[in-house]
């Protein structure tokens, strides 16, 4: 069976840590891509070894595969500290685990934390991993989506990473219908065959026909008839506060960052993951920091990565 890649986030954060410990709860072992020295104290102490990854190879008790990028100079491995060159290190292990995804033969990529800020701080202009995907793969941009999952809530996000007045004004209805449209994609992977979508409004009462302002009417509206002609049972604009008080949705279309990471964080806290799609590479991410305060201390919770994993097969605490 093919195996999920999992990239260990920023160095310095809690990542090499939480993905050892996810390791441990996962059925299917993931293969650990990163760098072996910034792995190898963390692994020991969970009472690992590490061992080349070789494809094909099955996983073995007490082993971890990696897949050793030797990009983080080691003394550059300081957990807890933010800098330019962990930030660097997280953007290649990431890369390094996509590229070999496109190649086939893995189940998809987990990848832990990461600090934009170090990741700026290494001149790499990075706006999330939607972006990143879509330049890695090939994929227009404005087809690739951040889809926040948890809490009983499946949200993906029409725009993300950028000022309000920014991300409104680039709001269109083929925007909008392509973002529905992943969503759907990604719903019938997880076993909904017929999902039922709902779109937020942009307005407060999806504009309250004109009284807002007429966003919903120009954008919004066209858009869900857009999705209800390809076959997606859409509904909407509808105001966010109705539309998440209503059951019967399997997901939902927010139009920025805030409306729908605020919901999904509210019920699910640390435990949200967060989905890449639309690249054609199944892709998720765990939806909080890295956590420098705590890193290097073996304390970190590594639910989210186990969720995030889970997605793609089985923990062994659901399989026993």
């Amino acid at each position: 069976m093919s195996r999920v890649l999992l990239a260990v986030g920023d160095p310095n954060g809690i990542g090499p840590e939480i993905a050892v410990a996810a390791a441990a709860r996962v059925e299917d072992a993931p293969v650990l891509v990163g760098d072996h020295h910034v792995l190898a104290e963390a692994a020991a102490a969970q009472g690992f070894r590490l061992r080349a990854h070789t494809p094909g190879l099955p996983p073995e008790d007490g082993v971890l595969d990696l897949v050793d990028v030797e990009h983080l100079p080691p003394d550059e491995f300081r957990p807890g500290v933010l800098s330019a060159e962990a930030g660097a290190a997280t953007i290649r292990y990431v890369s390094t685990a996509v590229t070999l995804a496109l190649d086939g033969g893995y189940r998809g990529v987990v990848a832990c934390p990461h600090s934009e800020t170090a990741v700026h701080a290494a001149g790499i202009p990075f706006r999330g991993y939607p972006p990143l995907l879509a330049q890695l793969t090939g994929v227009p941009e404005e087809r690739v989506f951040l889809l926040l999952s948890g809490g009983g809530l499946n949200v993906v996000h029409a725009s993300l990473h950028e000022r309000l007045a920014d991300a409104l004004a680039r709001l269109t209805p083929e925007l909008v219908t392509a973002a529905g449209q992943a969503l759907a994609e990604a719903l019938r992977t997880f076993g909904v065959e017929a999902p039922r979508i709902g779109v937020f409004g942009i307005n407060p009462h999806a504009g309250e026909g004109g009284l807002f302002g007429s966003d919903d009417e120009r954008v919004t509206a066209p858009a869900v008839e857009a999705l209800l002609a390809r076959g997606i049972d859409a509904v909407g604009p509808t105001g966010a506060d109705v539309l998440l008080t209503t059951p019967g949705h399997d997901g939902f279309v927010a139009h920025y960052h805030d409306q729908g990471h605020i919901p999904v964080k509210l019920l699910a806290g640390r435990t949200a993951t967060a989905l890449t799609v639309g690249a054609g590479v199944p892709f998720c991410s765990v939806g909080h920091g890295t956590a420098f305060d705590i890193a290097g201390r073996g304390v970190a919770d590594p639910t989210a990565v186990v969720r995030a994993l889970g997605l793609f097969g089985r923990t062994k605490e659901t399989s026993a």
